[in-house]
């Protein structure tokens, strides 16, 4: 199998699986949420903009990871 020795950057730039894609985008959605949350100009409970943080943060880590992850090459399974 191909894909065992990646670096990063060709796993970042090799083709992402459309279940990574769509996990991804959603990362993307939380810590956009968690941003403007956190960026607001008006006073907000310490809990709330707490939690904004934490949004932030997982959005982010589901983004990243979703992003490596990579297609298996699919391969003929032998005939017997």
């Amino acid at each position: 199998m191909k894909n065992k020795n990646m670096n990063v950057v060709e796993r970042v730039v090799a083709p992402t699986p459309k279940w990574f894609k769509i996990l991804r985008t959603v990362g993307i959605a939380l810590a956009s949420v968690g941003g403007a949350i956190i960026a607001s100009p008006v006073a907000l409970p310490v809990g709330l903009v707490s939690a904004a943080g934490y949004l932030v943060l997982g959005g982010s880590i589901i983004s990243v990871v979703s992003q490596t992850a990579v297609k298996a090459e699919e391969q003929p399974e032998p005939k017997e």
